[in-house]
């Protein structure tokens, strides 16, 4: 027997049956970078009667622009993606090589659930599965791109990688079939109804929407340099922002940071907390920006995106910048029946676990829990800075002036809001009492963070 060409045969198999998934981790990493791990391992299925060729799942080493990658592919053409025991230990094999050498994991997958006839086996190693993929999470990045449909219990490495990606058109993701589930619902719903990137926003599990591989790629090799890299040559640092003195919102902020590096995470839900990662002064930071004209009300979808942002910058060691413009929490029936008061605390454990930079810019509005949470020093902020204009008070100025300054029911409300305001919520105020480090003008708010960051920066 020629047993080169017996290898040759047993390649080109094998290479048929990843053909397409092959090419997707072609699309994402460097041309002929990849190093495949037990390519020729397979398992027998009794009961689809058919090898699951390379268990189903693709599994090695590659660069991209030549950073190094272990890659995981769920293979989609071997048994629908299936999940099986096998299947679940040759991803953790990859992984464990991952921890060790401490490099960052990328997952591209597309499975309908497990294989049946596995029984309990395959649920052993999903859990040993899982709990390899829960090890690496302050320790290394990992991506996971929803590549196709997504169901049963893989789908809960969605919840434990820090960046998922779905693609337009074509991810879907849920715990079980979306046809279960709209058949739970007595419902004709759509799998994108169920289990689509706008029907799960509020989950969190949404990092990103888009277009194809190739922005996935390209947020990858973005989101890779700033948690890898902490401080770049970003050339010129004495920059003012006179447009700050005029509009502060959002859009206007986003100057502070260098320019082409601002990257927003989980912009489809929890909108009024605007979380983005960048670099001010070729320093790489993690930022939430209040966004939301008379300040932002805190939501339960806010406050477990806020706490989940929070955790990240702590994994990564990132400087955390908090822009304030808040009233607290909202104050609406729905909300008070929530466990937001719970994450919230979680927020705060979260903060005080921080090993690393804490500054805080009141920009609009500190009302009240939005200051404590966000801007407070005893909360464990390093610097507090404020804009002349910015509101600091125990309440909003219409509620202040309600409960301080009305002598009778024929009181201009309009008149002592804006004496309440003026009087109470001057920064001045917080300043007295050691609270503020200093009261800036808006235009210069850029210049201020990098000379604190340099200084916190270890």
């Amino acid at each position: 027997m020629d047993k080169l060409k017996l290898l040759q045969s047993r390649k080109q198999q094998l290479f048929e049956a990843g053909k397409v998934i092959r090419e997707e981790i072609n699309e994402l990493i460097d041309k002929d970078s990849f190093v495949e791990f037990s390519s020729f391992s397979f398992s027998e299925s009794d009961f689809y009667g058919e090898k699951a060729e390379g268990e189903g799942v693709i599994t090695g080493f590659a660069t991209i622009e030549d950073y190094p990658y272990y890659i995981v592919a769920q293979n989609p053409a071997v048994l629908s993606g299936g999940v099986s025991k096998a299947n679940c230990e040759k991803i953790s094999k990859c992984l464990e090589q991952a921890e060790k050498n401490q490099t960052p994991v990328i997952y591209i997958l597309s499975s309908l659930g497990v294989r049946i006839g596995e029984g309990v086996n395959v649920l052993e190693g999903l859990a040993q599965l899982i709990l390899r993929v829960s090890r690496l999470k302050d320790s290394v990045p990992q991506y996971l791109v929803v590549d196709g449909e997504v169901y049963g219990q893989i789908s809960l490495l969605s919840g434990l990688c820090d960046f998922t990606f779905f693609i337009d058109k074509k991810s879907r993701l849920a715990t079980t079939s979306p046809l279960v589930i709209t058949a739970a619902a007595g419902q004709n719903l759509s799998k994108d109804a169920v289990a689509g990137a706008d029907a799960i926003a509020k989950s969190g599990l949404v990092t990103f929407k888009v277009k194809d591989l190739a922005e996935v790629k390209s947020k990858i090799i973005s989101l890779n340099n700033i948690i890898t890299s902490e401080v770049i040559d970003c050339g010129e640092l004495n920059i003012s922002l006179p447009a700050l003195n005029k509009k502060c919102d959002f859009n206007a902020l986003l100057g502070v940071f260098d320019k082409g590096s601002v990257i927003e995470v989980g912009a489809s839900y929890g909108k009024s907390a605007r979380c983005v990662l960048g670099r001010i002064g070729g320093i790489a930071v993690a930022a939430v920006i209040f966004d939301g004209e008379g300040g932002a009300k805190i939501c339960p979808c806010m406050a477990e995106k806020i706490n989940d942002f929070a955790e990240l910058a702590s994994y990564y060691s990132l400087p955390y910048i908090t822009f304030v413009n808040t009233l607290g929490i909202k104050e609406t029936p729905d909300v008070a029946e929530s466990r937001i008061i719970k994450t919230l605390g979680k927020y705060v454990a979260t903060l005080d676990g921080m090993n690393c930079a804490k500054i805080s810019v009141v920009y609009g509005k500190a009302v009240g829990l939005g200051y404590t949470l966000f801007a407070a020093k005893s909360m464990g902020y390093d610097f507090t800075y404020a804009f002349a204009n910015a509101e600091i008070a125990l309440f909003d100025s219409v509620q202040g002036a309600e409960i301080e300054l009305a002598k009778g029911k024929n009181s201009n409300a309009e008149k002592l809001a804006a004496q309440y305001a003026e009087e109470n919520s001057d920064p001045v105020n917080a300043a007295k009492g050691g609270y503020i480090d200093n009261i800036i003008e808006p235009a210069f708010v850029r210049q201020y963070l990098i000379a604190s960051l340099q200084m916190l920066i270890k």
